[in-house]
């Protein structure tokens, strides 16, 4: 009787085990179905008179795989209408459930369109199942040939050395492209360049509506002389053109140079002694330079001073004479040494010269040399005289 109940409660316990995972499954909600959809990123649109309109159309399968076939509802009749996809026209396509097919609506106006608004429903017909998708198109009247320049900064200021670099943006204000060609005025001692993406250009291609942002760069001669000068530029596309002025406004900069007054870069030096050497400056640009700083580069060991050490104005086509007090190194040899003077404004390039310098003994020592001989001499021969008597 013991093993009757002990069996019947290991077949209930089999069954129940094999009874839950089943509860367990009935349980589970099951996801469901997508209906079949049609959907686009723009439903509403603009297009110019006598444009062709692409429509990009996605078809997301539904409950089953199904084949899916197109229609149009309200096209006005004088439009043709054709529906691409893998490249081929197509009247249907084959969808899986929840993927997605890429379709391309195309429409074609009449020969004489005419401006206004119009809708029209694009249908889906599936297999038990339908999709429709509701599409507003308005059609403009085509916008004439049209170029337009903006210019964030049209004045710049610099030296004549600057590159006066104009940030410009060139808007198609047309519906039609546009090859352009860029050109421009400059006047005498100016050379300029048009780039698009850092790359020189002198034409580029806009298409309708679009605009592009140019760097328009400006160079001046070295030598051009202070003043505002203008920049004339033209943008120029079929027979329509767009035009703006630049202005370029060159400030004077100081042009120094360093010379002796005979114009040799060379001097002699005696070490121990502080050796002045007279230095030329002469400001030949087209400003005054101003607190003008005078320093030196020397071998090591040395010492190079100024007097004074900076000249506080120097007139436009003026020279000054400053003091160079050159001091060589204790150690220095007889012999040629490079050291370079510089004269350094508050605004504008440092300009330097290289100044040989001959080191020479001094004229002491030698004297002191002489002496030291002459009373070597002067012994030998006492010691000689004394000692040859005996």
């Amino acid at each position: 009787m013991r093993q009757f109940w002990t069996l019947l409660l290991l077949v209930i316990i089999v069954l129940a085990a094999i009874g839950r995972p089943a509860l367990a499954q009935e349980a589970t909600p099951q996801p469901t179905p997508t209906p079949l959809t049609l959907f686009t990123a723009y439903p509403a649109q603009e297009a110019a008179l006598g444009e062709n309109v692409t429509i990009n159309l996605t078809l997301r399968g539904g409950r089953a795989a199904q084949v899916v076939r197109f229609e149009l509802d309200g096209l006005p009749e004088s439009w043709t209408a054709t529906f691409r996809g893998g490249g081929r026209v197509i009247q249907a396509a084959y969808v899986q459930p929840d993927q997605d097919s890429q379709i391309e609506l195309r429409l074609e106006p009449p020969a004489n369109p005419t401006a206004g608004s119009f809708g029209f429903t694009v249908v889906a017909r599936g297999e038990g199942e339908t999709a429709e998708l509701p599409i507003e198109l308005t059609i403009q009247e085509k916008l004439p040939p049209s170029l337009s320049f903006e210019v964030e900064l049209p004045t710049l200021r610099g030296a004549p050395d600057t590159t006066f670099r104009y940030n410009v943006t060139l808007q198609n204000e047309g519906d039609a492209d546009l090859t352009v060609n860029l050109l421009a005025e400059t006047p005498p001692g100016f050379t300029v360049a048009f780039k698009l993406n850092n790359q020189d250009v002198t034409s580029i291609p806009i298409a309708a509506n679009e605009s592009k942002r140019l760097s328009v760069e400006a160079q001046a001669f070295p030598d051009l002389a202070a003043g505002e000068y203008a920049i004339n530029v033209l943008a120029q596309g079929g027979e329509v053109e767009a035009a703006t002025t630049l202005a370029a406004v060159v400030t004077g900069q100081p042009e120094l140079s360093i010379t002796t007054p005979d114009g040799r870069l060379s001097a002699q030096a005696y070490v121990g002694d502080v050796n002045t050497i007279a230095v030329v400056v002469e400001n030949t640009g087209s400003a005054p330079a101003m607190n003008v700083a005078l320093s030196g580069s020397q071998p090591s060991g040395w010492t190079v001073e100024f007097e004074p050490p900076v000249i506080a104005e120097l007139p436009i086509g003026e020279q000054v004479e400053v003091t160079a007090n050159v001091q060589p190194a204790d150690q220095a040899i007889a012999g040629d040494y490079m050291i370079t003077l510089r004269a350094q404004p508050e605004e504008g390039r440092t300009e330097s010269a290289e100044f040989r310098i001959t080191v020479r003994t001094s004229t002491l020592w030698g004297v002191v040399g002489i002496a030291l001989i002459a009373i070597a001499v002067a012994v030998v021969g006492m010691a000689v005289s004394r000692f040859g008597r005996r």
